[in-house]
């Protein structure tokens, strides 16, 4: 089968087209699915790259995310058929491990999976949208409801908004009524942030995010009594690195900072005087669970959520996908047919 194959770590350049990578076979309890799409995740550019202290499987097939029709049943599957579309839960949460890093992935044109890890596509829902949605959208999803827990009505500062989890929190954050900002680097990001909700736009390369909230909403004030608190109810910061001080600087007294990820850095500066005077709450998020992504396919069946896709890619420049989405060259989530 043709599959992006990584065979050591490194640049873009160590990940190849393999015309002849062996096909799967489906083992006891497995599927093999016929690949219809994959999106790409920053997880696949650390995979990529290679994690400090975590040794992976080589070769390896990357692309977490996961939606086709099964195309061979192994021993002892039931309550699935050859030709039923699904998309795949990337987490194995019997054995362990992980779709697209400890066992091969969605850049190929078969992938083999347990069915304990298989969701039932409804038939609303297109491939490219039901792959977009696992890692960026769960995740997104349970920081935002479940950890997050944000309300009708408060201010939510979002940075990293353009990115696959930041386009959904956007989202999430309207359909719960708050009041959403939204930090974009160009003006083309900050149009499409305007079309899914966002009520207020930050342009960080040319404003200093902390300075425009202050300016737009008062700077916080130490007092729980004050009359006009200032600052915002949450901050979602993923990124880490310079911004997170900042971030911290932004909420108002008993504010919540959300975070799922680094990709700026996980080792910033802090400041734990924000974190006492302000009573701040810092709250992470680790991943989804599998009832998010049943209740993310009922939001996008229902047309109360969109999926928002930068770019379809032809596997055959999956390798250049990645480049794009490691550039932050893109609005939303990369997917690969």
């Amino acid at each position: 089968m043709k599959a992006i194959v990584l065979r050591e770590h490194g640049g873009n350049e160590k990940l190849r087209l393999e015309n002849g990578f062996p096909d799967p076979v489906a083992g006891r309890g497995d599927v093999v699915l016929r690949v219809r799409a994959s999106s790409l995740n920053y997880h696949d550019v650390f995979t990529r790259r290679g994690m400090p202290g975590i040794t992976l499987p080589l070769p390896i097939i990357i692309g977490l995310d996961v939606a086709g029709e099964i195309a061979a049943l192994g021993e002892g599957v039931t309550g699935w058929r050859i030709g039923d579309r699904v998309v795949v839960d990337p987490i194995n949460r019997v054995e362990g491990g992980l779709v697209g890093e400890t066992t091969h992935g969605g850049l190929a044109e078969l992938c083999r999976v347990p069915s304990h890890q298989l969701i039932a596509l409804p038939d609303e829902i297109g491939f490219a949208e039901a792959a977009a949605l696992p890692v960026a959208y769960g995740t997104a999803r349970r920081m935002m409801v479940a950890i997050g827990q944000i309300q009708a009505g408060e201010k939510v500062l979002i940075l990293g908004a353009s990115g696959g989890v930041g386009v959904c929190c956007v989202q999430l954050a309207k359909l719960a009524g708050a009041q959403v900002i939204a930090c974009a680097g160009t003006e083309e990001k900050a149009e499409r942030l305007r079309a899914i909700g966002a009520d207020h736009i930050i342009r960080y390369t040319e404003q200093d995010f902390a300075k425009e909230v202050f300016q737009r909403f008062g700077k916080p004030a130490r007092s729980r009594h004050a009359a006009v608190p200032g600052g915002v109810d949450v901050v979602v910061n993923f990124t880490g690195g310079d911004t997170w001080v900042k971030s911290l600087r932004c909420l108002r007294v008993g504010g919540r900072l959300l975070t799922c990820g680094a990709t700026a850095g996980f080792n910033p500066a802090e400041d734990l005087r924000y974190i006492w005077t302000y009573e701040l709450q810092i709250r992470g998020s680790n991943g989804w669970e599998r009832e998010d992504l049943h209740q993310l396919l009922a939001l996008v069946r229902d047309k109360r959520l969109d999926v928002l896709i930068d770019r379809q890619w032809p596997l055959e420049q999956g390798a250049q996908a990645l480049a794009a989405l490691e550039q932050r060259q893109v609005i939303g989530k990369v997917v690969v047919v």
